[in-house]
C-alpha cells in the first residue's frame, strides 16, 4: 500500500470508527458538568466537516466523488492531521461544523 492509500485508510478509520465512538462517549457524559459535547456523531458528518475544512468550502466543489477515492497525498495528509487535532481537543469541532454548514448555506439552528 502506498503512502497516500495508507493515509486515506487512516482517515476512513478515524472518521468511520474512532471519532463516532469518541463522540458517543463524550455525549453520554454530557450530564457531567464541564464535559465536552460534540455536535455530530455520524461518520458522514465527520467526513463532511473534515473535508470541507481542508478544502475551505464544500468538498464536492474541489474533490470528485466519492472523495475518499480521489484524495491526493496533500489532502489525505491534511485530513488525517485535522482528525488527530480534533480528537486531541486542539480544534473546536463545533466551530468547524458551523463553518462547514455555512459553506453549504444550510440553516442548522432554529429560533422559536
Amino acid at each position: 500500500m502506498d503512502n497516500t492509500a495508507a493515509l486515506i485508510q487512516e482517515y476512513l478509520t478515524l472518521t468511520r470508527e474512532v471519532m463516532p465512538q469518541l463522540a458517543k462517549e463524550l455525549n453520554m457524559a454530557r450530564g457531567i458538568e464541564g464535559a465536552p459535547r460534540w455536535p455530530v456523531e455520524h461518520d458522514h458528518c465527520f467526513q463532511r466537516i473534515v473535508l470541507d475544512t481542508i478544502c475551505e468550502g464544500a468538498w464536492y466543489d474541489y474533490i470528485k466523488s466519492p472523495a475518499y477515492k480521489h484524495l491526493n497525498a496533500t489532502q489525505a495528509t491534511a485530513a488525517v492531521q485535522l482528525c488527530r487535532r480534533i480528537i486531541n481537543g486542539q480544534e473546536d469541532l463545533k466551530q468547524l461544523n458551523e463553518h462547514s454548514l455555512k459553506w453549504r448555506q444550510k440553516q442548522h439552528t432554529f429560533s422559536f
